[in-house]
């Protein structure tokens, strides 16, 4: 609400509520409310923990990456070093030398997050660019090579374990139970995200967009960038830490790995995917990485084959990831145009699929070929039974393959007309309804 004085007297003015905001904000915390009791077995509460974690840590590199522009290749440095102060405190208090709760350990977390961002921040802000994404992966092989080296504090190659059910029961509650360790993480994961996208609407949010977006010119009005940039990074840092703390109490051990490169690159592939232009793109990602290290994984064993090659068509023909695409098609349904495309969104499906289908038959076969031969020239893939030595198989895969990228390239040309043409008609409607 807003006052303004005149002649006549004071005179009030209220600002609406955003209904379709609260909406939204309530659909989330219903998901995250009745998830675990929709999937109820003990592997769905354990990937639902992972995903409320992957939400946190996702949305904190986004700070950097969406927000900022600031490409991090060691973000997992804060999040992996949360976790080894949180599992330490965790040991703390179970030898009884320390009275924390266990629910606020994720805290001890955060604040290991934001003082070794701090202090890692500090150097790597003053450049921007290409020159703050070689020191960050720096800092994050630096990190990585002492875990081997101060066996006393990373643990060694054995890692760092402890035991969550500490103290007397609150309520009930003694985090034995998973599904007490889910609600735990969707309380944090819910705040978090709230705390993160109320950071975007403040002047220090849209600050670090206009150094993203124009460096120059932030500085040329009074700003000191590499300062908008330190306090974007140590906020990201705390909000890595908390996710590393709840990782900790969630699997009772922490390992050098937590601070490697490949956790620093799953951050940067999954936040990529999801859409790091949009807030929520970060939480697609989340889900998608846990889908794809839990499940993709059981499935095959190139699964980070298929990865990488989502990756590179992703960023080929959607480069804004997930989000993206389901913003841009959100617009065309508003104007009504949406069920124009149905048949080519069915033609792009179908000849994808079958080009999926082609490729991974090939690479299971040559995955079978070179790491299961001791088992015999048979495989199973989707049902059928495949002969990784016969030439059939192979000429049939590559057909497939070729086929289907065939069409998939003829459907793709046709698509682009209909939605370039779609969207001219749409922005004809813009402006008409701006001239009335």
């Amino acid at each position: 609400m807003t006052t303004r004085t005149r002649a006549s007297g004071p005179h009030y003015h209220f600002k609406p509520y955003n209904v379709g905001r609260w909406i939204i904000w309530g659909l989330y915390a219903l998901v995250l409310l009745v998830s675990p009791l929709i999937w109820t077995s003990g592997l769905s509460h354990t990937m639902l923990s992972q995903m409320g974690i992957g939400i946190i840590a996702c949305l904190a590199y986004n700070l950097l990456l969406g927000q900022g522009g600031m490409l991090s290749f060691g973000h997992a440095v804060y999040s992996g070093l949360g976790s080894f102060l949180a599992i330490h405190t965790l040991n703390q208090v179970s030898a009884g030398a320390w009275a924390v709760p266990v629910s606020l350990i994720p805290l001890v977390g955060g604040l290991a997050g934001l003082f070794f961002a701090a202090l890692f921040g500090y150097v790597s802000t003053k450049k921007s660019g290409t020159p703050f994404a070689m020191i960050t992966l720096g800092l994050g092989e630096l990190i990585w090579s002492m875990s081997l080296m101060l066996p006393e504090f990373f643990g060694g190659e054995g890692g760092i374990s402890g035991n969550r059910v500490v103290g007397k029961p609150v309520m009930g509650i003694t985090f034995g139970p998973q599904i007490q360790v889910y609600y735990l993480i969707a309380v944090y994961c819910f705040v978090c995200t709230a705390a993160l996208f109320a950071l975007t609407r403040t002047p220090l949010g849209r600050m670090l967009n206009a150094v993203r977006d124009n460096p120059e010119r932030v500085e040329f009005i009074g700003y000191d960038t590499q300062w908008v940039r330190f306090l974007a990074f140590m906020i990201s840092g705390f909000f890595a830490g908390i996710a590393g703390g709840l990782g900790a109490i969630n699997f009772e051990i922490v390992t050098a790995e937590v601070v490697g490169a490949l956790r620093s690159g799953a951050y940067l592939l999954f936040t990529f995917l999801g859409g790091a232009t949009f807030f929520f793109g970060p939480i697609i990602g989340a889900v998608l990485m846990v889908l794809a290290g839990v499940l993709l994984s059981e499935l095959t064993s190139a699964w980070l084959l298929y990865l990488g090659l989502i990756f590179l068509f992703m960023v080929m023909y959607a480069p804004g990831g997930f989000a993206a695409l389901i913003m841009m098609n959100l617009r065309v349904a508003a104007f009504g145009k949406l069920g124009r495309l149905w048949t080519s969104y069915l033609a792009l499906g179908g000849t994808a699929l079958a080009m999926l289908i082609g490729a991974a038959a090939m690479v299971e076969m040559l995955y079978h070929w070179q790491l299961n031969a001791a088992l015999g020239p048979e495989l199973s893939f989707m049902g059928v039974s495949l002969n990784s030595e016969r030439i059939d198989a192979w000429f049939g895969a590559s057909m497939l393959l070729l086929v289907g990228l065939g069409l998939f390239e003829l459907s793709r040309r046709q698509f682009k007309r209909e939605w370039d043409q779609t969207q001219e008609e749409i922005e004809k409607e813009i402006k008409r309804r701006e001239t009335l």
